[in-house]
Parts: structure tokens; sequence; C-alpha cells
């Protein structure tokens, strides 16, 4: 037998089938690529489509109206609350519907409710709410006869003052050619002017009596602590210094007092040496008292 012959491509052949495989899978490879993308198209929302003018479009349009009435609604609402505010603030500063009406006064005995409220000088119909109240006080408070000032606000439409009266607890002669007896209050306050004496009430011997000097201050300081009981026994009271106040009893005694304190203890302690004779009772320091004739 003839030797068998073995038939083989040459090498370029080979080389031709293996471009040819690779050039196909290329192309199958794009095909596949190109039927993934038309899928992800055909699957994407309707509303990517464009708006028809049937069905669709009155659907977008049902959808837009909801929120254009919303918004045309915010600013309505805006607007109105912008107004009421404004309304609001023009009623409470500056129309008279809550303005002033009544002016009340509290407290007034000695002096006059209508001089407190001349003084007072309250604007009447004034927004209750632009009224001055400090300047109220102030100008209540330099009456001579007023010790304290409270001013308040009583809606609608009233001004409240109310006021604490001055006091006497002693008074001075003006002497010949005064002009009468000045009224003292217990901070040493010359607050009135009477042309009778008063009854009720020891005199003070004093070179001077104002309210800025200490020992007028020390002697209404020492009035003012004493029991009421033995504070209607006492007629005159003086002092040289702050610490050395001293006063007369209506049964001439001589009560020789010191300061302001220790008021309990000294008063009990007069008390029991009023029970003995004698002309001067010692009582400024209340742990070592004497009596003298």
């Amino acid at each position: 037998m003839s030797p068998t012959r073995e038939h083989r491509r040459p090498p370029e052949s080979e080389q031709g089938e293996r471009d040819r495989a690779a050039l196909a899978r290329e192309r199958r490879g794009r095909r596949s690529e190109e039927e993934r993308r038309r899928t992800r198209s055909s699957r994407s929302p309707r509303s990517a489509a464009p708006v028809s003018a049937s069905g669709s479009g009155s659907g977008s349009a049902k959808r837009v109206r909801p929120t254009r009435r919303a918004e045309i609604r915010r600013r309505w609402v805006a607007l109105l609350s912008v107004v009421t505010l404004v309304a609001l603030v023009y009623f409470l500063f500056f129309s008279s519907l809550l303005g002033v009406k009544n002016v009340a006064v509290q407290g007034a005995k000695q002096v006059s409710a209508d001089q407190i409220r001349a003084t007072a000088a309250v604007p009447a119909d004034k927004p209750m709410l632009r009224v001055d109240v400090d300047g109220i006080r102030d100008r209540v408070a330099a009456m001579s006869g007023i010790a304290t000032v409270d001013v308040s606000r009583s809606w609608p439409s009233t001004v409240e003052i109310a006021v604490t009266e001055r006091a006497a607890i002693a008074f001075f002669d003006s002497g010949p050619g005064g002009d009468g007896f000045h009224l003292v209050d217990g901070g040493g306050v010359v607050f009135k002017t009477v042309k009778a004496k008063p009854p009720g009430l020891p005199e003070l011997k004093l070179p001077k009596v104002s309210a800025d000097d200490p020992v007028t201050r020390a002697v209404t300081a020492v009035l003012g602590v004493i029991p009421q009981a033995m504070l209607k026994q006492v007629t005159t009271a003086t002092a040289q210094t702050p610490a050395s106040v001293e006063f007369t009893l209506a049964g001439g005694q001589t009560v020789r007092w010191g300061d302001a304190g220790k008021a309990d203890r000294k008063a009990e302690v007069l008390a029991a040496l009023l029970t003995q004779p004698g002309k001067v009772y010692d009582v400024s320091a209340p742990e070592l008292p004497t009596i003298s004739s």
C-alpha cells in the first residue's frame, strides 16, 4: 500500500479561520448589546413619552391645578396675616378704643383724690399701652403729702394710682412770725403746715429739722420705734447727736434714750424704771439703766 498522505491546511488558512470566528463573536456581542438597549427603552416610564393632546395631557393638567390653588391660598393667608397684625398694632397703640377712660385713686385720705388726678395728668383717651406710668408715678410722688406711689394699668381703660400718705409723727413750731406748725413724718420729711398746734404729737426741739439732717432722722426714728402707749406720753423730743436722743414725758420726766437700737429692751426697762421716783431715766444702755433726781 502506498503511504497515507496527511493533508494539512496551510498556516495562513488557519489564521483566517480564527479571525472570522472572532469577528462573528464580536458581531453577536454587538447585537446582544443593541437588544438590551431596546429592551430598556421599551420598559421606561410612560411619563417620558411625549404628552399627547388626548387623555395624558389632561391628566397632567389635573395634577398641576391643585398645586396652583394651594399656592394662591398660601399667598392669601400671608396677606391676611400681615393685615391682621397691622390692624392689631394700630388698635393697641394708636386707637382710642382702648384709651384711658378713668383714673382710679386708692389710699388718699389727707390728700384730695382730685388733686392727685390733676397732678398725675393722665391724658384722656390715650392708648393704654402708650401711657407713661413712670412719669405719672414721679409726678405724684413729688407731692408733699405722698410717701409712696404705685401706678398700674387696669384693662381695658382704667389707670390705677395707689398711694401711701405720709403720717405725721411729730411737729415743730416755726416760731413768732412763722407760717405755723410743720408736720414731720418718720423719715424726717416736713410735708405739711397747719395753723393750729396738732394734738397728740410730740414737738421737735431741734435747731434744724430736715430729712437731710442726721439728727432729725435719728429723733424721728426713735419716735417711730417707741411703743404707741409710751409715745402718747411724749411731749417733746431733742438730741445733740444721732446717738443722744432724749424726750420729755407728760409727767415732766426726762428719758435719755440714746439711738434707735434695742427699742424693745429699752421700752421694757423704762416701764420698770418709771415705777420708781426720779427726774431723769437713762436707758441708753439698757443693761445698766440709771435714775437720777
